[in-house]
């Protein structure tokens, strides 16, 4: 008896877009599962995965397993739902908040629900495809999947999907390894044990305004405040923040080569967040052996477990203490790090890309042992 192919395709939307903690997740876990098929994993037998994207402008994966096909047409969403689903010849993996309404055999990938839990972060438009779109899909796909304990309950509780159809598949580490720090003029000028990173974002719910409204307060210890990701603070409005403080630096964007080395070479990150539904940027820092003074909110002590230090997201006082013990205390810092390094490990895209290849065995009616060892029923057999 020979066993039938069984076919998968990756949404490839994501190549498109601009590179955020949700488009590096789809990015890792396929990069992992083309590792799988290349390295014959026991799930992977029989299996082919092509990777569907849009033509145009589009980030390239270097893939040996895993067939990459470019689908002409308009682009966005109306490629997502009018043009993928005309090439899916099995089932298909969506693993950036959306997906094609007309496939059940897909598994997709809800990193959150903050266009709910902060809707002021978004506009109208985005915010209202979503809240059209995300309870579609948690009707008809297959699997939805979510990146930490916290989301999946927001998806519960939201009616987004019932608990039985959710899979938590969290976010690896290692890419941060593959980063090589190499510092720029810019960040070379402001790293240092006085320095506390932190990561700009005009979005409400990244908070940033509770760490710029203790420029004063750091610089009267010495500290300074550098924000990645923001070059101009004339963009950044935060009630009652001085933006014209000495002590906060506007580096603006950077590559992760840089980001690398300022986290490296810096007292700490801060990272404030109301919500997140992983929290990726602490799981960098940590894995790069850089501090971390961060939210005790929503996924963040999930993530991260004792190995940071915790503040509430709006008790000023407690952001400013927490980072103040940090700068006095050597053995705390380097405590952090080696709590920090080894909570990483909990972590690994390699396990994440496993556990998609069993959501898709299991979406094919394979069944799976304890052992994990595939089990193919007698729709997935033909004679030879």
């Amino acid at each position: 008896m020979a066993l039938v192919k069984r076919r998968w395709s990756i949404n490839g939307r994501f190549l498109t877009q601009p590179l955020t903690g949700v488009q590096r997740y789809a990015c890792e876990i396929v990069q992992e599962l083309d590792a799988l098929l290349a390295d014959g994993h026991p799930l992977a037998n029989s299996l082919e995965i092509d990777l569907l994207v849009p033509c145009g402008d589009a980030r390239e994966l270097r893939l040996n397993a895993v067939r990459t096909k470019v689908l002409s047409g308009p682009v966005g969403h109306l490629w997502e739902q009018m043009i993928l689903p005309r090439h899916v010849g099995g089932g298909v993996l969506s693993f950036c908040n959306s997906g094609p309404v007309a496939l059940s055999k897909q598994i997709v990938c809800v990193h959150d629900l903050n266009t709910r839990l902060y809707p002021a972060s978004y506009s109208l438009q985005f915010r209202t495809l979503y809240r059209l779109l995300l309870p579609v899909l948690g009707r008809t796909a297959n699997t939805i999947t979510t990146v930490s304990r916290f989301s999946a309950d927001q998806l519960v509780s939201h009616g987004i999907s019932t608990a039985d159809k959710i899979a938590v598949v969290p976010n690896g580490y290692e890419h941060a390894l593959r980063w090589r720090p190499r510092h720029s003029k810019k960040t070379q000028s402001v790293a240092g044990p006085d320095t506390v990173v932190l990561l700009g974002s005009l979005a409400p719910h990244k908070n940033i305004g509770i760490v710029l409204g203790l420029a004063q307060d750091l610089a009267a210890a010495g500290l300074k405040i550098a924000v990645a990701g923001i070059g101009d603070a004339r963009i950044f409005k935060a009630n009652g923040v001085s933006h014209a403080a000495d002590n906060i630096i506007w580096l603006g964007r950077l590559s992760d080569e840089e980001l690398a080395a300022l986290l490296t070479d810096s007292l700490c990150l801060a990272f404030p967040s109301l919500t997140e539904g992983f929290g990726l940027p602490a799981l960098e820092a940590m894995a790069l052996g850089c501090p971390v003074v961060a939210t005790d909110q929503a996924s963040v002590p999930e993530v991260c477990g004792d190995a940071v230090l915790f503040a509430a997201p709006n008790d000023r006082e407690a952001w400013l203490k927490q980072i103040l013990r940090l700068r006095r205390s050597d053995a705390l810092r380097e405590a952090l790090i080696a709590k920090g390094r080894s909570r990483t490990k909990v972590f690994s895209w390699r396990k994440s890309a496993e556990q998609y290849l069993e959501l898709m065995a299991r979406a094919d009616g394979i069944t799976l042992s304890s052992g994990r060892d595939p089990t193919l029923s007698a729709a997935h057999h033909a004679q030879a």
